[in-house]
């Protein structure tokens, strides 16, 4: 016997539904989930109470603060995300490799990377696929993906949002430098302690007033306290003011090299180093995957810059 809510769903699109149901989960609310998707709190509302119906469980327990998946809800959101990765694997076989992007790809890097690191990928994309066209932001702050109408950003740093999908791409090596007039003649230093009584710059993102050290070999872990004579929230901004003397930096291995080579920066503590910093791909979750970004996704993954395909096999 077809019950009425069986009756309504099938005039719906029931991979709609599943679709909104995650996407409230993740959000953490109705409201956030309308705005993601571009539509209204009772829309998405109304296809909640109609999943529900369908299925005959309660899938969410609502108050006035929060949503809480009940436990029929968390069975039914774990096998919801394979059947919408399932369903988009299914697409993209089925439009296959002739599916070329047309179009404005809208991208947010970070200021260091989005002018070095990134920019040979980034044309790549191009040269391959020449009816695209690019709009490369960079700023360090994560964009809201759906307001700005941002189609993917690159971020360095842990990505703590779970309404966002993150494709980790590798990892930043990271070291402690400094100019050897710092050093005023003296031998270089080669234990944190050393380090902590000279002058430190700070790179506001991911340190500030204490620096985190680990011995390459031995896996030791040494923390100490450090009042910067500068601090900012630029990598390149970071670099030029350790070649000029001001103090200790730590900073991404890869901007360093060229200084590190014509002698104009010297490397602390070679046995000790920072943890490396995850870079991840940012995108929002959809049931569609534009074809723009499936093939940029392919090609950052394909052609990373050189140190973090080395860091990633590292890892393996």
């Amino acid at each position: 016997m077809t019950t009425p809510a069986l009756t309504a769903a099938a005039g719906t699109d029931r991979m709609l539904l599943i679709e909104t149901f995650v996407r409230i989960v993740e959000a953490g609310s109705l409201s956030a989930a309308a705005a993601q998707m571009g539509g209204t709190q009772p829309t998405v509302s109304r296809r909640l109470q109609l999943l529900e119906r369908t299925f005959g469980v309660r899938l969410l327990q609502r108050s006035t603060h929060a949503i809480r998946l009940t436990e029929d809800g968390q069975r039914c959101y774990e096998r919801a995300k394979e059947l919408i990765a399932t369903w988009q694997s299914f697409e993209s076989e089925v439009r296959g490799a002739g599916d070329e992007p047309i179009g404005t790809l809208r991208v947010v890097a970070p200021h260091a990377f989005g002018q070095d690191q990134f920019v040979e990928p980034l044309a790549r994309y191009l040269k391959q696929y020449p009816n695209m066209r690019v709009e490369w932001l960079l700023h360090d702050r994560m964009p809201d993906l759906i307001a700005e109408n941002v189609d993917c950003a690159i971020r360095v740093g842990a990505v703590t949002d779970p309404s966002v999908i993150a494709v980790k791409l590798g990892e930043v090596p990271r070291i402690v430098i400094a100019s050897p007039d710092l050093l005023h003649g003296a031998p270089v230093p080669q234990e944190p302690a050393e380090l902590a009584r000279l002058p430190w710059l700070a790179l506001r993102t991911f340190y500030r007033t204490e620096v985190s050290l680990t011995h390459c070999t031995t896996g030791a872990t040494e923390r100490f306290g450090i009042q910067p004579r500068l601090s900012t929230d630029g990598l390149h901004a970071l670099r030029k003011s350790a070649v000029l003397g001001l103090g200790v930096a730590l900073g991404s291995a890869w901007a360093m090299q060229d200084d590190l080579a014509a002698g104009r920066l010297v490397h602390l503590a070679p046995e000790w180093r920072a943890d490396a910093l995850p870079v991840f791909l940012v995108y929002a979750p959809s049931r569609f995957q534009p074809a723009r970004l499936r093939r940029f996704i392919e090609i950052m993954r394909e052609h990373l810059p050189v140190e973090l395909a080395e860091s990633d096999r590292d890892r393996i």
